[in-house]
């Protein structure tokens, strides 16, 4: 007997709304107990064509195409082809065929009535959403959810024997002290635990197949290394086929067997993992590879998806450290192969300023032994119990005209360090001096005056702006609220605020959910210019986007840097992009600084245990 190794064919898969077609006419073959690499920007179509073979989306949407899930095992009758079990009906559409349970049919998945979809449904096919927050359910305790995913399968089970197999489950995904974790809920969770509960909840009824959507998107370098072990761990351990869908190229190359590019709802290419990651047919590929920041040089520029697909000569321009910071200009050669790309990036190892002026010796900001102390829990009078040290006992300096790089994973202090630095919070000790001044001496007449000085860009430009405010307004509402302009010149003043961070200046009267999550952080970042700050702190301004979005950002903020004269204190957990960004590194563990020193020095010869492991976890193409 011919045997399949297939459990999912896909063919001319098409999603469309209305007259938008966001999948057009996509195939691909998930193999058993292999890993697909689903990757593109945002908006290429990615989860909708996953959301589509689960039945998840809305009714207004037109899909056409097949998707084949193919049984749990081979059948003992000899295999057929399409046309021949289409002919004999064979295929089962709400689960319940007489002929074939939907564990041993052939189903096309687009055919599916919503009992069959139920049928198949975490049994068969499961998903792992990409932001666990907002997947869990905030009013109910974590272990009660995934008892509810539970199929009836395990209905003849006591609640007792189903807490048992939900704290087993939590064990083997490493989630710590799993019976008090089944009793907690989601917002006591770290957002690693809270993904891992998600996980859980997808292997509980032993699937087929798991698609895992954007999993460690936003997670620590560390934790999202943990999270890719565990599920290949997961995968060897149960023989699972995983649907992996990311933007990022460099975790792709950690768990996939094979990839498929996806640009505009369109298939780019495809193919197994090496040959993808190594010899990219496509500019479009080799774009996505071109734009993460390279670890063994310092580019001017770099390169992103649009010059690649524009015909530029990105990846030369972009990788010559004696270039200008100006774009690379146009040329009629539409090719790059990824290998001389990444042979450019690893020729210039010694890291350069991306400014062409040098930082001042002089500090515009200095923190000296800075605490800022929360309390826990407190008496009935009044009195502190139990507190938490957020920061403790910093001290540095920001020289004028620098980037300084704090890096440190969720919770180490980082964000909070930032905010007491500006005063958004108030530290508990310890002094932070502005050009001489001790910020803490100010009263809040006074600090109003100098805010227009510091500046803060939020890691989510979504939530950051008012919904009801149009772009235009959002950028022009600090200038109104510091009465630094006239009114008759505030519009002028945005709308070449705009043109400077890439915003076409017709986009004035838009509103935050008209633009794409890049568009929305310049407008952010527009906003936090139009004051002409001194010092801007970029609290996870990046951390969200796409690399390719990333690059274009990182770029515009060295462009602006240049321009402006900016210094700029960059808060993130990814080593990669400070390393690229950052004249200085600061790394940040429970509170304490742990160690600083430039990006050569820290890359190169790190001093501390845990910077070791921050570096090791950085995603990498081998």
């Amino acid at each position: 007997m011919e045997t399949n190794d297939s459990i999912l064919e896909v063919k001319d898969l098409t999603v469309a709304f209305g007259e938008n077609t966001v999948v057009d006419r996509i195939s691909y073959t998930l193999h058993r107990g292999r890993t697909l690499g689903i990757v593109g920007e945002s908006g290429s179509g990615k989860s909708v064509s996953s959301l589509a073979l689960m039945g998840l989306l809305p009714a207004k949407a037109t899909i056409s195409g097949t998707a084949l899930l193919f049984p749990k095992s081979e059948l003992s009758h000899p295999k057929k082809t399409q046309s021949e079990l289409k002919e004999q009906k064979e295929y089962s559409t709400d689960g319940s065929d007489s002929s074939f349970s939907s564990d041993c049919a052939l189903i096309n998945l687009l055919e599916l009535d919503e009992k069959g979809f139920r049928d198949i449904r975490g049994r068969r096919i499961s998903m792992i959403f990409q932001e666990p927050m907002t997947s869990l359910n905030p009013v109910q305790r974590c272990g009660a959810q995934v008892v509810e995913m539970m199929r009836a399968e395990h209905g003849k089970l006591k609640s007792k024997d189903k807490r048992e197999r939900v704290i087993e489950l939590f064990r083997e995904v490493l989630l710590p002290r799993p019976e008090k974790i089944f009793d907690s809920y989601p917002h006591e969770l770290s957002g690693g635990q809270k993904q891992r509960v998600m996980i859980a909840m997808a292997l509980v009824n032993n699937p087929d197949i798991i698609i895992a959507d954007e999993p460690t998107t936003a997670l620590d370098v560390t934790v999202q290394k943990t999270i890719l072990e565990l599920l290949r761990s997961l995968q060897q351990r149960h023989g699972i086929s995983i649907v992996f869908i990311t933007h990022d190229l460099g975790v792709i190359a950690q768990v996939t067997d094979d990839i498929m590019v996806m640009y505009r709802g369109h298939v780019v290419e495809q193919g197994p993992a090496a040959d993808i990651l190594h010899h990219p047919r496509q500019p479009y590929t080799q774009g996505l590879l071109a734009c993460r920041p390279p670890l063994d040089s310092h580019p001017r520029r770099l390169p992103t998806v649009e010059e690649f697909l524009g015909g530029t000569e990105a990846a030369d321009a972009a990788n010559t450290p004696d270039k200008q910071n100006t774009p690379p200009a146009h040329s009629t050669h539409s090719t790059h192969s990824a290998h001389s790309t990444h042979s450019a990036h690893s020729t210039h190892s010694t890291h350069s300023t991306h400014s062409t002026h040098s930082p001042s010796s002089q500090p515009l900001i200095s923190v000296r032994n800075l605490n800022v102390t929360y309390t826990l829990k407190r008496s009935l009078f009044g009195r502190p119990l139990q507190t938490l040290k957020g920061v403790d006992g910093i001290s540095f300096d920001i020289r004028e005209g620098e980037t300084l790089g704090l890096v440190g994973e969720s919770g180490c202090g980082k964000s909070t360090l930032g905010r007491a630095m500006l005063r958004l919070i108030e530290s508990s000790a310890g002094t932070v001096s502005y050009r001489g001044t001790p910020l803490d001496s100010l009263s809040p007449h006074e600090m109003r005056a100098l805010r227009p000085k510091l500046q803060i860009v939020f890691q989510d430009p979504y939530s950051s702006l008012n919904p009801r405010l149009t772009i235009g307004d959002a950028i022009a509402e600090p200038l109104r609220v510091h009465k630094k302009k006239d009114v008759k010149d505030i519009k002028a003043q945005v709308l070449d605020l705009m043109v400077q961070v890439g915003l076409d200046p017709d986009w004035y009267g838009r509103y935050p959910h008209e633009l794409s999550g890049g568009q929305r952080q310049r407008v952010c970042i527009a906003r936090a210019l139009i004051l002409q700050p001194e010092l801007v702190v970029c609290d996870e301004s990046v951390s969200a986007l796409d690399v390719s979005v990333q690059a274009q950002v990182l770029n515009l903020l060295n462009d602006l840097k240049e321009r402006h004269g900016l210094t700029y204190l960059f808060i993130t957990h990814d080593l990669s992009v400070v390393h690229y960004l950052a004249d200085r590194i600061m790394v940040m563990q429970k509170g304490k600084l742990v160690e600083s020193g430039t990006p050569d020095e820290l890359f190169r010869n790190p001093q501390s245990d845990y910077t070791r492991s921050l570096i090791e976890a950085i995603p990498r193409i081998i």
